[in-house]
């Protein structure tokens, strides 16, 4: 009975990390390329919106398969870092969603397709930002 409990054990640990290691390569891989930032909206009361036009500056990432988010304006390099995709609960919702977390910030990934990434903060009044492939 132990061995059987044990043996079972072992089957549903490696199961969900197989199941886990998967995910997070479908997304690394759908993610993986230089993304232009298109707009921002939200806020307060949820009706501020900005372009690369109205704030007069363009943004663009650039995710690596190897973890890395490279974040550039104006195609200047500013920052340099790491970036996690985890499962986790929506503040929104409170239902499970995929998360991206990078420069210290949280985002639930809305849509993630080959031609378009919406990332929204994962807090209270924060900002739903869409960039393009």
């Amino acid at each position: 009975m132990k061995k059987t409990i044990l043996a079972l054990l072992i089957i549903i640990s490696v199961s969900t990390y197989s199941a886990n290691v998967i995910f997070k390569s479908e997304k690394t891989s759908m993610l993986a390329g230089e993304w232009v930032w298109q707009k921002s909206s939200g806020g307060q009361n949820g009706s501020y919106t900005s372009t690369p036009k109205s704030i007069g500056s363009t943004k663009k990432l650039v995710f690596t398969p190897e973890g890395k988010v490279i974040t550039y304006k104006n195609d200047v390099e500013i920052r340099n870092s790491n970036y996690q995709i985890t499962k986790g609960i929506s503040i929104f919702d409170n239902l499970e969603h995929d998360l991206i977390t990078f420069e210290g910030i949280t985002y639930v990934i809305e849509q993630l397709d080959a031609r378009t990434l919406t990332i929204v903060n994962n807090f209270p009044d924060g900002y739903s930002s869409t960039y393009k492939k």
